[in-house]
């Protein structure tokens, strides 16, 4: 499972001024959607070989004065919910506040490691400002300045003693097949059409479902770990803004699967939270097989089929090499299919290729298409090839120029690999280094 670091405080501390500098240049990964007025909720982030993700929950309190200790109240419980660990930011220079105090009594309660950061210290001459914040009862004080950077190294330091890498037991081991998309596509339906019972409560109000929920599923040859990337939610943990807390359920479900079931309407076609949720696996490094359901209830002529699946590739390029799959979950109809395509694609993702056959394929096939010439007449030269001993496909080409390597020869390169060794629905890195 992925460690996860909250942001939470008031207002105007400073939370998405870290969140920026902790994620460095990641852009947002999260589009708006419905009842979130900002996309920059979550990103990606690593100090001493620990990776984690962030959740900035600054900004997201709307409204007037008075909704504003409503509103975090409800981020700090998410923050206590969701995090393994909780940065609470004050302000250094306007001292306590009363609406710190209830964050700090909130904090104090709960059982997560938090970490009080007192920002705005852009001077050493400033550091002594913080030593009021000792009272709210929460330990340590770090002094940061989320706009140069001065402490946030000590403070990330300690953070990441709070992770502890997971031990993964026998059913984490399994491989991991998320069922991801846009509400009341069908998502849960499926699962219960898997499995033979209920297992998930299946409305069709969009949003019914909040939580992932795991589900082991051990038949037909198949045995693996299906997620609901929305399941019920806990009673006693019913927030309003539901999209906000599921969206990031959903990024959570997905950075923790091998594969990523993509389900899609077959009556409205591929949409723009489609794609976002397709990027987002395809960023995560995650397989892929796309399932447009609902098949069942779109009136066909003779290329119905053929025009759907063309759009969605299009719209997906230039990762397009993955599974397409028609199915309806109510009818049952290939929807065994569509998990035979996604065990396809994780023993895909897994494939690792020795580097002399590596080499003895790809070198050829450079020789004869050579990179184009770079500037002032220099020509690239690809000297050797190496998968690299990752988890997913990723290949380095040692060459003479890698800066000079054109984006149209990467593309090239990378369809060269998918035709030998039939990466489909997996996404493939490439890396160019001097030799």
């Amino acid at each position: 499972m992925s460690n996860t670091l909250a942001i939470v405080g008031r207002p105007n501390v400073g939370k998405s001024t870290l969140f920026n500098r902790l994620t460095q240049t990641q852009e947002a990964i999260v589009e708006a959607v419905s009842g979130v007025t900002r996309d920059r909720i979550y990103g990606k982030s690593d100090w001493n070989g620990y990776d984690f993700s962030v959740i900035d929950t600054g900004g997201y309190v709307h409204g007037s004065d008075d909704t504003f200790e409503e509103e975090i109240r409800k981020q700090v419980l998410f923050a206590i919910d969701e995090s393994e660990a909780i940065v609470f930011i004050v302000d250094s220079r306007e001292g306590i506040s009363p609406l710190d105090e209830d964050v700090a009594n909130l904090l104090r309660k709960s059982k997560k490691e938090v970490f009080l950061v007192a920002n705005k210290v852009d001077s050493p001459n400033q550091a002594d400002q913080s030593g009021e914040f000792y009272a709210l009862g929460l330990g340590e004080v770090f002094p940061v300045s989320a706009i140069n950077g001065s402490g946030t190294g000590e403070l990330l330091d300690e953070v990441v003693k709070a992770f502890q890498k997971q031990i993964d037991d026998e059913e984490t081991e399994l491989p991991r097949i998320a069922i991801v998309g846009r509400p009341n596509v069908g998502k849960s339906s499926l699962i219960n059409t898997l499995i033979g019972v209920d297992r998930n409560i299946v409305t069709p109000i969009a949003g019914t479902t909040r939580d992932s929920i795991y589900t082991r599923y051990n038949a037909f040859g198949h045995d693996f770990m299906l997620v609901d990337t929305a399941g019920l939610r806990k009673k006693g943990k019913v927030y309003e803004n539901i999209e906000f807390y599921s969206t990031v359920r959903t990024i959570r479900a997905i950075e923790n699967s091998d594969v990523c079931i993509v389900m899609i309407d077959a009556q409205t076609g591929i949409e723009k939270q489609d794609l976002n949720i397709f990027h987002l696996a395809e960023k995560n490094k995650k397989g892929i097989v796309v399932v447009v359901n609902k098949w069942d209830k779109v009136q066909k002529e003779t290329n119905t089929l053929l025009k759907m699946e063309r759009d969605i590739r299009n719209k997906i390029a230039p990762f397009n090499d993955v599974p397409i799959v028609f199915t309806s979950v109510t009818q049952k109809q290939r929807i065994f299919k569509a998990l035979e395509l996604a065990s396809e694609v994780f023993e895909r993702r897994s494939k690792k290729i020795p580097t002399s056959k590596l080499n003895d394929v790809m070198l050829p096939i450079i020789e004869s298409i050579p990179p184009p010439a770079a500037s002032r007449g220099r020509y690239v030269r690809i000297k050797y090839i190496m998968q690299l001993k990752t988890a997913t496909p990723q290949f380095i080409f040692f060459c003479n120029l890698p800066d000079d390597v054109k984006e149209s020869y990467r593309r090239f390169l990378e369809n060269k690999l998918r035709e030998e060794y039939d990466f489909t629905g997996v996404p493939v890195r490439l890396y160019f280094r001097k030799k």
